[in-house]
């Protein structure tokens, strides 16, 4: 065979290949689903922890009441006595609106517990704890001078809300805090508001978890975010 007859089927199969091929068109991103957080790319993120490092910042606490500290990938509170409650804070002083949000997972203890976020943090007294709990509950307090109020409905009750996944399940929460007014959400769901013209101006954030008449609360918290809303 000659060369130019060579040269000729070669180019010829080039062009037969360049003409089947058919770019691939890129699928969409896949939807994050309701009250699922997905990975921030917006410059909005203020704040935000994955617990992989533990000199982060958060509590190394451990007392004969319970533990709070790193722990299986995230930032465990575990609570052993009864009618009490633990938190944790980063350290960071937030002075304007933020919005909060954590994946929080019950990996032991009773349905009648409380845990959830904080928010305009002034000290061990005076605070905002946004609460869910494992059996359907949910509701805004105020603590001031150590004295805790539900702010989110006129009985001073938490209710029982749908939107909440009970037992030993993971919960997205959201906490708002916008001026006066605070609203929760859980798995996307808004669960509790609530207005306080006398708020807290600016202040640290944080994670809690509370026992009521049972011990043994254990809440496993991760992917800890907080935005500028």
């Amino acid at each position: 065979m000659s060369r130019k007859l060579m040269a000729a089927l070669l180019v010829l199969m080039l062009v037969t290949l360049a003409c089947s091929f058919t770019p691939s068109t890129p699928s969409a991103p896949a939807t994050q689903p309701p009250g699922v957080q997905a990975t921030p790319t917006t410059s909005n993120v203020l704040f935000h922890d994955d617990f992989s490092d533990p000199s982060s910042g958060w509590d190394h606490s451990s007392t004969d009441n319970g533990t709070a500290d790193y722990a299986n990938g995230g930032y465990e509170i575990h609570i052993t006595a009864t009618s009490l409650y633990k938190w944790s804070n980063p350290g960071k002083g937030f002075q304007n609106d933020v919005r909060i949000e954590v994946d929080a997972t019950k990996v032991g203890g009773p349905d009648d517990n409380a845990f959830g976020v904080i928010c305009r943090y002034q000290d061990e007294n005076n605070f905002y704890k946004f609460y869910l709990t494992s059996d359907g509950y949910a509701g805004i307090i105020k603590e001031t001078d150590g004295n805790p109020t539900v702010i989110s409905s006129a009985d001073g009750k938490m209710p029982p809300v749908k939107g909440i996944n009970q037992g030993a399940s993971t919960n997205h929460l959201r906490a708002d805090c916008i001026g006066d007014t605070f609203a929760l959400y859980a798995n996307g769901t808004q669960v509790a508001t609530a207005t306080d013209s006398s708020s807290f101006q600016g202040g640290d954030v944080g994670m809690v978890a509370a026992t009521y008449s049972t011990g043994g609360t254990d809440i496993l918290f991760k992917n800890f975010y907080v935005y500028a809303p």
